[in-house]
């Protein structure tokens, strides 16, 4: 442990230049007593530790000294994938190993390329979670990740929207997904789980045939990670398919559900402002709907357009957020829903103001 730590102090002098021992601590999460020992350490075994008293002061190597000890670890190669993602990497266990691949990494660049690096790290910035909303608290996701690394089959206790609300499934977790900063888990049930609303999962000794590739397609699900209130790692590990293609599974599954939320139509009238706030306030499959079926406009500059909705009551809601800018023609249930929405609300703040009234 304190090996590895004292080749993260060498490449944090490395590749950042000067540093105080405060900042060194800082990144390091340790304290400036231990960043004073390692240096120490550091110094004892050779290293050309230079120390500069002052306010500007600091400790920096020997220009022109340079380590060639950057091997990964297996740990810190595999965390390489969430280079620039920081908050899903220590979600999922791996913050503090991709910190020291990144040091190593930017240690083993020639100067020049590793100032570019680094250059290109202040000029971009991935924020993954969606607007207004906070990140939903996974505290199972480690576990999760770590059985889809093992291969290991897990037994969950989910909370689901439908009764019964808490259920039991036993799993073969497939693979992890980060999805505008909310997680989820692909999975396929168990054989013999006993699930009576889908297929089981054919034995991974089974050969495969049409028909067994058929019922482990109908076997995979996708759970939403923070709706998963327990969790046990089962003895048993699994085979995952090598046809298994997890971003293509994702893609057609967000498809399919996309497809399977809107399970209804309906006709609107827009204004110019409201059209223009679509893209902004409504779901990206109902903005690109709206922009595929929109007829010409009229003398005030309205269109007609057709969109889809999930029910009367969501579509209530959705559609409330462009006030006057929006006009329902059909369905004539959204239309009333929409009238009975207004009248309420109307109720609430009294009738508009008549405007020839004296004061």
């Amino acid at each position: 442990m304190r090996a590895s730590r004292l080749l993260s102090v060498l490449l944090l002098l490395q590749t950042r230049g000067r540093l105080t021992a405060r900042e060194m601590a800082a990144e390091l999460e340790v304290s400036v007593r231990t960043v004073y020992r390692d240096l120490d350490a550091l110094a004892e075994a050779g290293v050309p530790v230079l120390a500069e008293r002052g306010a500007t002061g600091g400790y920096e190597l020997l220009a022109g000294y340079r380590t060639r000890l950057t091997g990964l670890t297996s740990d810190e190669a595999d965390s390489l994938l969430f280079a620039g993602l920081p908050d899903a990497a220590a979600e999922l266990g791996f913050g503090a190993v991709a910190a020291a691949a990144e040091l190593k990494l930017l240690a083993a660049l020639p100067a020049e390329a590793r100032e570019r690096a680094l250059r290109v790290r202040e000029l971009f910035h991935l924020d993954a979670p969606g607007w207004f909303r906070a990140a939903e608290p996974v505290p199972l996701l480690a576990e999760v990740a770590g059985a889809v690394w093992g291969r290991r089959r897990i037994r969950i206790t989910y909370l689901r929207w439908r009764a019964p609300r808490r259920v039991v499934r036993e799993l073969e977790p497939l693979g992890v997904v980060l999805k505008s900063g909310t997680w989820y888990v692909v999975a396929a049930a168990c054989p013999g789980d006993g699930r009576a609303d889908i297929a089981d999962a054919p034995p991974a000794e089974t050969p495969e045939t049409p028909e067994t590739a058929e019922a482990f397609e109908a076997s995979v699900r996708v759970y939403r990670v923070a709706r998963i209130l327990g969790l046990e790692a089962m003895p048993e590990t699994f085979e995952r398919p090598e046809r298994f293609d997890l971003a293509a599974y994702w893609e057609q599954w967000t498809a399919r559900y996309e497809a399977g939320v809107y399970r209804g139509t309906a006709t609107v009238r827009l204004s110019p402002e409201g059209r223009r706030m679509v893209p902004f306030r409504l779901a990206p499959a109902v903005a690109r709907a709206v922009e595929q079926t929109a007829g010409d406009p009229d003398a005030d500059g309205w269109v007609r357009a057709e969109l889809p909705i999930e029910s009367v009551r969501h579509a209530r809601g959705d559609l409330l957020v462009l006030g006057p800018e929006l006009e329902v023609l059909d369905p004539p249930e959204l239309r009333a829903a929409m009238a009975d929405a207004v009248a309420g609300l109307t109720a609430f703040y009294g009738p508009p103001p008549n405007p020839s009234a004296p004061r």
